[in-house]
C-alpha cells in the first residue's frame, strides 16, 4: 500500500515528483487491475497531464497525491454511471462539491472507483486484493480495492449502512467515516439524505487524517506528536452473537493491546434504546431511499437490480408516521450517547460480522455499522489484525460527534498498539 503522509513528505522534501507518483499507481494499476476491477473509469493520460504542472500542486495541502473517486459523485471530465446501466456513459456538468475538494487542495482524480448499483448491494466487478475469491465489501467497493491495491494513495467513498467501515475492513485499510456531513455530500447520489456521509480510504489511520483534514480544512493531522493514552469502552451490543469467533476475538486482542500500552479499558453495555435505534435505521433508509431513487423507479424499475427494486417496492408500506417516529428514535439515542459513553474517549466494536466472505454475490453486513451511522459519529476501521487464513480483520472506533480529531488520535493510538502487539 502506498502511505499518503509519506509520499506528501517526501514531494515535499523534493524525494519524489507528482509524476513519479502518478507512474507509481499506474504500474501498480497496470498489475492488479485486470485481477481485482477497482476502476469503473481511469484518466492515466489527463493525470499524466495535471503532474506536469507539479510547482502548483506541491504548494497545496495534497501536493498531487492520486485520488480515487467512488462513481456516485458527480465528475465533470468523467463519465458518472452510479454503478447502473440506467446512466452508462452519463457526463454532469459540473463536480461534487468533495470532488472540488480534492482538486483544490491540489489531489488529481486518477478515476473512478467501482460502487454497488446506487450504492445499495448489488455488487460489482470488483474483487478483494487479500484473496479475490472474497468479496471487498460495498457499497465503496472499488474505493477500498484500490487503497489496498496500491493503485491511490487516497480514495473517497460514501456510507448509509457501513459502505466505508465494512469494506475498509474486509480489504485491510483505514477507513474513516467522519461526523455526519463534515465533507459535503453536494453532488454525490442520493440514497437517503439523513444518513449519507462522504469517508475516505488510506493505508493507516495517520493517513486518513491528513487526507480529511486536507479535504475539509480543518486541523485533523495526529501524526506529529504521540497519541494520550486513552479510555476506551469496548461495546459488546445486542448483535454480538452474530460475530465470528476470530472476530470476537480480534477484539479482544485490540482491546489487550490498547491496555497494554496504557489505554484505560473498560465494558460498556448499551441502553435500550441503541437497540431501537439500530431497528429504526432500515425504516429511515428505505423511506428515504423510495423518494431519492423516485425517478429510477418510476421510469426504469425492470432495469434496477432484483435486491434495490425488492426494496423499493416495499418501501411504501413505510407511513411517515413510522418514518417520523424512527427519526425521533433516532434523536433520543443520539441525545443518550454522551451519558453511555460517561468518562469513555471512543468506543470499541467490530467493523464487521467477520472477515470477508468467500463471494462475490454479497458484500457482506452491515449489521454492526449501521447504529453509528445514524448516530452520526466519527468512526474508524483500524486495521492490522487477520483471521487463521491471514484475511483481514478490522476493528472499529467510534467517537462523539464532531470529535473528529479526537476520534482518530484514539484510533491512531489502538493501531500502534496492534502493530506493538503482534510483534510481541
Amino acid at each position: 500500500m502506498l502511505s499518503a503522509l509519506e509520499l506528501a513528505r517526501r514531494l515535499e522534501a523534493g524525494e519524489i515528483t507528482v509524476a513519479a507518483v502518478v507512474e507509481q499507481c499506474a504500474l501498480a494499476i497496470a498489475a492488479g487491475e485486470p485481477r481485482i476491477g477497482a476502476f469503473a473509469t481511469l484518466d492515466l493520460d489527463g493525470t499524466r497531464k495535471a503532474a506536469a504542472d507539479a510547482g502548483v500542486l506541491l504548494r497545496r495541502p495534497l501536493a498531487g497525491l492520486p485520488v480515487g473517486v467512488k462513481d456516485i459523485f458527480y465528475t465533470a471530465d468523467l463519465p458518472t454511471a452510479y454503478g447502473s446501466a440506467i446512466y452508462a456513459g452519463h457526463r454532469p456538468k459540473a463536480d461534487a462539491a468533495a470532488v472540488m475538494a480534492i482538486r483544490r487542495a491540489g489531489g488529481l482524480v486518477l478515476g473512478k472507483t467501482v460502487t454497488t448499483e446506487f450504492a445499495h448491494l448489488r455488487p460489482g466487478k470488483t474483487r478483494n486484493p487479500a484473496n479475490p475469491d472474497h468479496t471487498p465489501g460495498g457499497s465503496s467497493s472499488g474505493s477500498a480495492a484500490a487503497v489496498a491495491a496500491g493503485m491511490v494513495p487516497i480514495a473517497i467513498g460514501s456510507q448509509t449502512g457501513g459502505s466505508v467501515i465494512r469494506p475498509a475492513a474486509y480489504c485491510g485499510v483505514a477507513g474513516f467515516k467522519p461526523s455526519y456531513r463534515l465533507i459535503p455530500t453536494v453532488g454525490m447520489k442520493c440514497f437517503s439524505w439523513h444518513l449519507d456521509t462522504v469517508g475516505v480510504f488510506a493505508a493507516g489511520v495517520a493517513d486518513v487524517a491528513f487526507a480529511t483534514g486536507s479535504l475539509t480544512e480543518r486541523d485533523l493531522r495526529v501524526d506529529g506528536k504521540s497519541p494520550v493514552a486513552p479510555r476506551i469502552a469496548v461495546v459488546r451490543s445486542h448483535i454480538w452473537a452474530e460475530a465470528t469467533d476470530a472476530m470476537k476475538a480480534a477484539v479482544e486482542t485490540a482491546a489487550r493491546a490498547a491496555a497494554s500500552a496504557g489505554a484505560r479499558v473498560s465494558e460498556m453495555a448499551l441502553p435500550p434504546i441503541f437497540e431501537e435505534a439500530w431497528r429504526a435505521h432500515p425504516t429511515i433508509q428505505d423511506y428515504e431511499a423510495y423518494r431519492a431513487l423516485a425517478f429510477e423507479y418510476d421510469h426504469y424499475r425492470e432495469s434496477l437490480g432484483p435486491l434495490l427494486r425488492d426494496l423499493l417496492d416495499a418501501a411504501p408500506a413505510i407511513t411517515p408516521e413510522a418514518y417520523d417516529a424512527a427519526r425521533r428514535t433516532a434523536m433520543r439515542a443520539r441525545r443518550a450517547l454522551s451519558a453511555a459513553m460517561g468518562e469513555s474517549d471512543a468506543i470499541l466494536t467490530p467493523s464487521a460480522p467477520g472477515a470477508a466472505p468467500p463471494s462475490l454475490a454479497s458484500t457482506g453486513a452491515a449489521i454492526f455499522n449501521r447504529l453509528w451511522t445514524l448516530m452520526g459519529t466519527p468512526c474508524i476501521n483500524v486495521p492490522g489484525l487477520a483471521d487463521e487464513q491471514g484475511l483481514p480483520l478490522g476493528v472499529q472506533i467510534v467517537g462523539l460527534f464532531g470529535r473528529d480529531r479526537h476520534a482518530l488520535e484514539v484510533g491512531l493510538f489502538l493501531e500502534r498498539a496492534i502493530t506493538r502487539h503482534a510483534r510481541g
